[in-house]
């Protein structure tokens, strides 16, 4: 249609502006300001202290309370003695299967030093509240956060309190409390207190009901249980699960690590923040006295240098430094050549310890472990340790070769055992089951070269095979990379400490591979001389006209045999004897000093233990303490005659 003749439409008139909305004045916005509880902050963000999930917050639960009584029983200088038990809550109904239910009831019992009644409240119903956070000593517990979160979580999730028991002595009574967080405030609310009759003559227990979901497998209670126990082979555990069944695990290392020392800062692990807080909190009068008192590996000496260097008088008050006096301090610190902190703050498990825990909870054939050297980050000592475990254990071994009998359909093909090394990681003795991919130690198992050590790899993935990798850091800070404390942050001299205890590890794993397959080339061999045998002896017995000794012609061709392929160093090595090396039978370990390892054996022979009375752990103590140490294997000698000299071998002439 045309639009010809048409008169233009008006413009439309625009809509009246709107009015402006009133705004918040800054007085009001100040009004509204107020201070945040950390209570407050992880009630809203529980997920940061691994209260992600009911199943991971199960596990958590029951870390933080074995965590703590190891660390209490450890310091008392107590051989601990735990148990723990999980019960299905059922609120007066039929109680659900384990699976299937939703809330669960902990309790942890230690046998150790006990609590003071003033702590107890504080204890676990305070967060950021411990004697570990400003201590440089190694620990499991860092923060004072785990056992007071946990108990938080609880009241949370079900409205409960925390119920603890608790008895130094068995002269003192055992006090009985019902607690709970204000979280407001960020302080204990005692609900009961009174003395009770308990039977054990001290420890602590500590009974928390939460929500949470119980699954057996990967990452779950049963297994954070089993992992412990591998570098805590000095625990005794009793472990009740929800089905009610009773898990013993005996105490197979029969000392305790040795307690670490508490040591004061390095300067190289100072910040200019830290320094100037030091400077003022300070007791000491003068800048020299400060340096050589309030640090580690400062001699006075040292201190007089530094203060040289800074061109600040040694005789100068700590708290007169500031501004640009203490910027130069500081960088005149970090540029100077400071000996490493001392180690004697560190209790790492020990190779032994290590080969022990292994050996009674994985089963294989190859046992190593590697403690490396001590180091330092970030001016804070730490120490790698790394366990090997490579092979199926003899069940699994038989049961693999009867799958292979099985005839095959037309058309299928044997599907090869293709599994991935599992690795097994710790912090202070506390298994890391979560966050596996973030931590240094799994990217340190990635980046090594496993095939160069006859173990079949995938670019970018975990070696295949049925082998078990354990990987222990020990230090007086452990740079967790969140406050779940899951997983270590990548620092280049953990990386560098770890990379190097695994290439041993390899070596080592290498080593024993290789003479393994010759050892099974051999063994082929001495089977195919053992099939003419019988014909040997037979035509030479046709040759004597039948008067040839068929018997000892047999055994001598035999062990003729058995010395040209390696004898029984051959069938040690193939778990054909029963007796492998070290008294560990059909496992073999190398060591620096050989593939027979001639060191003590890591399994201490455990004293005959007699069930000692309900409540008298001291009674345990005393049965522990003449705990046998097995001999190391000696050396070989020459055997000698009555007169003294060695023997000589006999020669054959040659024909």
């Amino acid at each position: 249609m045309s639009t010809r003749g048409r008169k233009p439409e008006p413009p439309q008139a625009s809509p009246p502006a709107s009015r402006p909305e009133a705004t918040v004045s800054a007085v009001e916005m100040g009004a509204r300001q107020r201070e945040i509880s950390v209570s407050e902050f992880f009630t809203k963000n529980r997920h940061l202290l691994g209260f992600d999930n009911p199943r991971k917050a199960l596990l958590t639960c029951v870390k933080e309370a074995v965590d703590n009584a190891l660390d209490a029983c450890e310091e008392a200088g107590i051989l601990p003695q735990v148990v723990v038990k999980l019960e299905v809550v059922s609120n007066g109904e039929p109680p659900p299967p384990p699976s299937q239910a939703s809330r669960f009831r902990i309790t942890v019992t230690d046998y150790g030093p006990g609590i003071v009644r003033q702590q107890i409240p504080r204890i676990f119903a305070k967060l950021l509240y411990g004697s570990k956070f400003h201590r440089l000593r190694m620990s499991r517990g860092q923060q004072g956060i785990g056992i007071s979160a946990a108990g938080m979580y609880g009241q949370l999730t079900t409205g409960k309190p925390v119920q603890i028991i608790s008895r130094t002595s068995a002269r003192t009574p055992a006090h009985y409390f019902e607690v709970q967080i204000d979280t407001k405030k960020n302080e204990p609310r005692i609900l009961e207190k009174k003395q009770i009759h308990w039977d054990s003559h001290r420890g602590t227990q500590v009974t928390i009901e939460v929500e949470g979901r119980y699954q057996k497998g990967r990452a779950s209670v049963d297994e954070y249980i089993e992992q412990t126990i591998i570098t805590n082979p000095h625990v005794k555990l009793t472990y009740i699960t929800p089905e009610g069944e009773t898990k013993e695990y005996p105490r197979t290392y029969h000392e305790l690590p040795p307690s670490p020392r508490e040591i004061k800062p390095h300067p190289y692990g100072i910040e200019l923040g830290m320094l100037l807080k030091m400077l003022q909190d300070t007791k000491s009068h003068w800048l020299s006295g400060f340096l050589a008192s309030d640090f580690s590996r400062v001699s006075p000496r040292l201190a007089e240098e530094i203060c040289k260097a800074a061109g600040i008088s040694p005789r100068k008050r700590p708290r007169d430094i500031h501004g640009q006096a203490a910027e130069t301090l500081y960088k005149v610190i970090q540029s100077t050549k400071i000996m490493a902190p001392p180690t004697n703050c560190l209790s790492p498990i020990g190779e032994k310890a290590i080969l022990s825990g292994l050996y009674q909870q994985i089963k294989g054939e190859f046992y190593t472990a590697v403690s490396r050297p001590p180091a330092v980050y970030r001016g804070n000592p730490f120490v790698i340790e790394a366990g090997l475990a490579y092979g199926q254990g003899l069940a699994e071994a038989a049961e693999n070769q009867e799958e292979k009998k099985i005839p095959l359909a037309e058309g299928e093909d044997q599907q090869g055992n293709h599994e991935l090394a599992r690795v097994i990681r710790y912090a202070n003795r506390v298994p890391l089951l979560y966050q596996q991919s973030a931590c240094a130690i799994f990217k340190s198992v990635l980046d090594t070269t496993w095939r160069n050590y006859g173990v079949a790899q995938s670019k970018g993935a975990l070696p295949a095979g049925p082998m078990v990798i354990l990987v222990h850091m020990a230090s007086v800070w452990v740079p967790f990379t969140s406050e779940s404390k899951e997983a270590i942050a990548d620092y280049d001299e953990i990386r560098k400490e770890i990379t190097l205890a695994l290439r041993e590890c390899g070596r080592r794993l290498g080593t024993f591979l290789k003479r393994r397959e010759r050892a099974q080339s051999e063994y082929r061999r001495r089977n195919i001389f053992e099939l003419y045998i019988e014909e040997v002896v037979e035509a030479c017995n046709r040759l004597k006209g039948g008067r040839l000794p068929t018997e000892k012609l047999k055994e001598q061709l035999q062990k003729i045999a058995m010395k040209r392929t390696g004898g029984e160093k051959t069938d040690e090595l193939l778990g054909k004897k029963g007796g492998g090396p070290e008294g560990l039978p059909h496992s073999i370990i190398i060591t620096p000093e050989g593939i027979e390892g001639e060191v003590s054996v890591p399994i201490a022979e455990a004293p005959t233990e007699t069930a000692p009375p309900k409540g008298t752990p001291e009674d345990e103590e005393e049965a522990a303490r003449p705990a046998r140490r097995v001999q190391k294997p000696q050396r070989k000698t020459t055997a000698r005659k009555a007169g003294g000299k060695p023997e000589k071998r006999e020669t054959r002439k040659r024909r």
